[in-house]
C-alpha cells in the first residue's frame, strides 16, 4: 500500500437550483489534483503519450493557474502518485472493475474507465479513507463525465470499497497452481505475454519472477549522473541537501535522490554539470569505455545517441583520454536533445542527424562504438508503466530487423581490434542474446568480451560473457549489454 498522505476532497461550493429529486442542485467542484491526474491518463490513452513527458507541463500549468498556495509540492506529489500508481496497477484494477459491472469491460468508455481506475487506486492503493476516495472520484466524474455517468462511477466504487486489495485478488486472480502466468499477470498487473517473456529471460522459480514483477510496480529512485569532466559524485553530494542524497550503488558517477523531487530544479542539473540517468545506463557507458583495446583509442561513436544521456557520459570520458565522440541520432528533434546534453563538454565532439543503418561515415573509422538500439522498453517498466499495456508481442518482429541491422553497422564501423557495445533497455531474449548470436554467426570475425569484468563490484551478473541487469537485484532498469571485439 502506498504511503502517500491522505488527501481529502476539497470543500464544495454552494447549492444551486433544485434538481429533479427536489433537492437543491449543487454544481460539481473541480479538484485540481484529481483533474490533472485524469488529464494525464487521457493523454496517455488518446495520444500514446508517456506519463513522464505529459506530467511536468501539466504540473507547471497547475501551479501557474492555482498559485503555489493552492497547488503546492504536496499536491504535485499526490497527482504524480495517482497517475503512476493507476498506470502501474491498471491490469489489476481493470480485473476488479470487470467483476463489479454487468457488461464487458471493453464496452465501458475509456474516460469512464480512467475515472474508475483512479478511484480504485485511491481505495486499494493509498491510505485515503474509503468514503473520501469514493466521494472525490464521484465529484471528478461529475466534472468530466456528467451527473449521469457519475452515478455509475458511484455504484461501481461502492462495490469495490467492500473489500481490500488482498481480498479482491483472491476473487479475480486464478489460483497459481492452475495457471501460474495468468495468476502473476493479474496479481502483479503485467500482460500475460510480458510475464512469460520476463520469466524466460530471468529463469528460476516463482520467487524470482514475483520479485521482478513487484519491483516493476515500485516507484524508482531518481538517479543523477555527475558528467565526467564537468563534475564528480563527491561534488554533487557536497552541493546538495545531505539529508536527501545518497551515493550510487554501483556507478562512481551516480548520486541518488532519496526523496524524489524535481531534479530539473537542482543547480548542477540546470548548469549541465549533472543529468538524470539510471545507474544501469551509466554502467553500460562505463563498461564500453573501459573495455580493453588493441591499438589506438581516439575515435568513439554513439550510433543511437538520443536523447543523449549515454552520449554525454561517453563524451566526457572520451575527452579525459584525448578522444573524440561522434553522436549520431536518426531523428532530428532527438539529435537536438543530444546537442543540449553535450553542451559544455570539456573536449571536442560532434552531433549529427544520421540513420545508423545507412551511416555517412566510412567503415572501420572508430575504436569504440555503442549501439543502444530501439527496443520494446520492457526493462524500464518502473519508469514507463504505460509501456506494458501499449506493447504487443508482434512489436518484437518490427524491432528485430532494425536491431540486427544496427549491430551489423556497429561492427562495420569499428576498426579491427576495436570494440562494440550492443545495449538494450529490454531483457527479452529476442532483443538481446538472439540478436547478438544471429549477427555473430553471420559476421564471423568477432568475439564476445566478458562484460562482467567491466562492471567491477556489481553482483549477480549471470554466466556471461554478456550482462543482464535487473530492477529487483541491482535497483536499475533491466539493461542488457554485450561487448564484442572485431577480430577481422
Amino acid at each position: 500500500m502506498n504511503d502517500q498522505p491522505s488527501r481529502r476532497p476539497r470543500t464544495q461550493g454552494k447549492s444551486g437550483p433544485q434538481g429533479k429529486s427536489g433537492k437543491p442542485y449543487r454544481r460539481p467542484q473541480k479538484d485540481p489534483v484529481r483533474f490533472l491526474a485524469f488529464e494525464a491518463l487521457r493523454a496517455v490513452d488518446e495520444r500514446d503519450a508517456y506519463a513522464n513527458l505529459v506530467l511536468p507541463p501539466l504540473l507547471r500549468k497547475a501551479r501557474e493557474k492555482e498559485g503555489p498556495e493552492q497547488f503546492d509540492a504536496r499536491d504535485a506529489a499526490f497527482a504524480t502518485e495517482l497517475v503512476y500508481g493507476t498506470l502501474r496497477r491498471q491490469g489489476t484494477y481493470d480485473a476488479i472493475v470487470a467483476a463489479c459491472i454487468d457488461r464487458p469491460l471493453r464496452e465501458v468508455d475509456p474516460p469512464v474507465l480512467d475515472v474508475l481506475n483512479l478511484g480504485v487506486h485511491q481505495l486499494l492503493g493509498t491510505r485515503i479513507p474509503s468514503h473520501a476516495a469514493v466521494s472525490a472520484s464521484v465529484e471528478l466524474a461529475r466534472v468530466v463525465l456528467g451527473d449521469g455517468r457519475a452515478k455509475f462511477v458511484n455504484a461501481v466504487l461502492r462495490k469495490v470499497a467492500r473489500d481490500d486489495l488482498d481480498g479482491w485478488l483472491e476473487k479475480v486472480a486464478p489460483p497459481y497452481d492452475e495457471d501460474p502466468e495468468d495468476h502473476l499477470a493479474v496479481v502483479h498487473s503485467h500482460p500475460r505475454w510480458v510475464v512469460s517473456a520476463l520469466w524466460d529471460s530471468l529463469g528460476g522459480g516463482r520467487a524470482g519472477i514475483e520479485d521482478l514483477l513487484e519491483a516493476d510496480n515500485e516507484r524508482p529512485e531518481v538517479t543523477l549522473v555527475a558528467r565526467p569532466g564537468r563534475s564528480t559524485a563527491d561534488e554533487l553530494l557536497d552541493s546538495l541537501d545531505a539529508d536527501s542524497v545518497l551515493p550510487g550503488r554501483w556507478s562512481p558517477y551516480a548520486v541518488r535522490l532519496s526523496e524524489g523531487g524535481e531534479p530539473g530544479s537542482l543547480e548542477p542539473v540546470r548548469e549541465g554539470r549533472a543529468g538524470v540517468q539510471d545507474e544501469g545506463s551509466q554502467l553500460v557507458a562505463i563498461a564500453l569505455a573501459n573495455a580493453p583495446l588493441e591499438g589506438r583509442d581516439e575515435k568513439w561513436l554513439d550510433g543511437c545517441a538520443g536523447p543523449g544521456g549515454k552520449a554525454a557520459m561517453l563524451a566526457g570520458l572520451a575527452a579525459e583520454r584525448g578522444a573524440v565522440l561522434l553522436a549520431a541520432e536518426k531523428q532530428p528533434h532527438r539529435a537536438r536533445l543530444v546537442s543540449q546534453a553535450l553542451a559544455g563538454n570539456p573536449g571536442p565532439y560532434q552531433v549529427v542527424a544520421a540513420d545508423g543503418t545507412r551511416p555517412p561515415w566510412q567503415p572501420g573509422t572508430f575504436d569504440r562504438v555503442l549501439m543502444d538500439v530501439p527496443c520494446t522498453g520492457l526493462g524500464a517498466l518502473r519508469r514507463r508503466p504505460e509501456a506494458r499495456w501499449r506493447r504487443r508481442p508482434e512489436d518484437l518482429e518490427g524491432f528485430a530487423p532494425l536491431q540486427r541491422g544496427l549491430l551489423r553497422t556497429a561492427l562495420e564501423s569499428v576498426r579491427v581490434g576495436g570494440v562494440v557495445g550492443y545495449a538494450t533497455c529490454s531483457p527479452h531474449l529476442a532483443e538481446t542474446r538472439a540478436v547478438v548470436d544471429d549477427v555473430l554467426k553471420q559476421w564471423g570475425a568477432a568475439e564476445l568480451v566478458d562484460a562482467r569484468a567491466l562492471m567491477p563490484g556489481v553482483p549477480a551478473l549471470g554466466d556471461g560473457p554478456d550482462v543482464q541487469l535487473w530492477p529487483h537485484v541491482h535497483g536499475t532498469d533491466a539493461m542488457y549489454l554485450a561487448v564484442i571485439r572485431r577480430t577481422g
